[in-house]
């Protein structure tokens, strides 16, 4: 992976990150690499007020776009603002005053780009014990029912982040895109105070009773699938909700547990696990965490699964892929990214086309078929 700061991993990291979504709209190169020359490595307010002050430009671009009647071109900069919004929030710790007025800056001006697309999103409230949890629906080309794939984000993303990444793959490939915030996610966690659980195949079973009852979904060819941590949730809900027809394990997470065995309690993530597990404390965290592993779990998978990891993931060591892989008794594909091609980083985020394979074998899996009015002639 490309260092834009040698000195920080992390850091370098969310820029390629971000720099991935350019590819869907999600942001622009050059506006990112002058945002990122601003930044006084190290300073985490440095890094809020650039992505921000980034984002309140973008965002008057499209103000100033919409008030003379641009429409397509005002969407296009509303979408792209706020997923700077959203970076910019994106080391705040959850006691500091100005998360919460930021990130729900940032939902504000993704939908209002949304509203523009030709095909807006759904924005979703499936139901959840007492409460709900937030998504969109992206349906798929088809004029009838699509085949789709419920997405769940890890640790930190969201699930708009989601769509940036998501959406026009999947719609590419016939598949309509179901991107959730799940409990310890966006705003499930930050709007709806749902605190992750180990457990995560109620959320799973949730998503699939609202797919159900939605017209334009065929709940019949439903995949489910999940990045980073989320290789973890997607595994489990596959293992106990046979709705699934097929599992994609994007970034694979045998044990979350031992991931936190050699971090620090001051690791720049540690705060947010709190607020994800809605603990006050490293040690009752790390009490949580125990229950986070697919020990006697993977094994009850039925439906195909298909693992994806980078060789160096420095996230969730390649170890972890192989672990998962072997307790698998399912139908099943390893496909492991090696150093000397890019995407050998977390989640792809370095070379998203190193991911293709992964939802290739999603369309085959769930029969996903493009209308022959989609279709590229090869004449």
């Amino acid at each position: 992976m490309w260092h834009y700061w040698p000195e920080s991993y992390m850091w370098s990291y969310q820029l390629v990150r971000i720099i991935g979504h350019s590819n869907f709209g999600g942001s622009n190169f050059s506006e990112c690499l002058q945002a990122a020359e601003r930044i006084t490595l190290g300073d985490y307010d440095s890094w809020y007020t650039e992505w921000t002050r980034l984002g309140d430009r973008v965002l008057a671009q499209g103000h100033e776009a919409f008030d003379q009647g641009n429409l397509v071109t005002a969407g296009a900069h509303f979408l792209r603002a706020s997923n700077y919004i959203r970076l910019g929030e994106f080391f705040l710790q959850p006691d500091d005053s100005r998360k919460m007025d930021t990130y729900q800056k940032g939902i504000e001006v993704f939908r209002k780009g949304a509203k523009l697309m030709e095909n807006p999103p759904e924005i979703i409230e499936v139901p959840y014990e007492d409460s709900y949890l937030p998504g969109y629906f992206c349906r798929g080309p088809q004029a009838e029912k699509s085949p789709v794939v419920v997405m769940f984000g890890g640790l930190d993303s969201t699930a708009e982040e989601i769509y940036f990444a998501l959406a026009q793959i999947l719609y590419d490939r016939g598949l309509g895109l179901i991107a959730m915030d799940g409990p310890g996610q966006g705003a499930a966690l930050r709007l709806n105070h749902i605190a992750s659980r180990y457990d995560f195949e109620k959320a799973g079973s949730a998503v699939a009773d609202w797919a159900e009852n939605h017209p334009a979904i065929d709940s019949d060819r439903m995949a489910i699938m999940a990045w980073s941590m989320g290789g973890y949730m997607a595994a489990r809900i596959a293992a106990f909700e046979p709705r699934f027809k097929a599992c994609g394990i994007y970034s694979a997470v045998y044990d979350y547990n031992d991931m936190w065995k050699t971090r620090a309690d001051d690791h720049p993530l540690a705060n947010i696990l709190l607020h994800v597990m809605g603990v006050d404390s490293m040690p009752e965290a790390r009490e949580k965490l125990k229950n986070y592993n697919l020990r006697g779990v993977a094994e009850k998978i039925t439906c195909p699964t298909y693992v994806l990891h980078g060789e160096e993931d420095k996230q969730a060591n390649v170890d972890q892929a192989y672990r998962v892989y072997n307790a698998l008794t399912c139908e099943k594909v390893l496909n492991i990214v090696t150093p000397d091609q890019t995407g050998a980083a977390h989640c792809q985020s370095d070379n998203l086309t190193q991911a293709f394979p992964l939802f290739d074998w999603i369309q085959q899996q769930l029969n996903a078929k493009l209308p022959k009015s989609e279709l590229v002639s090869s004449k």
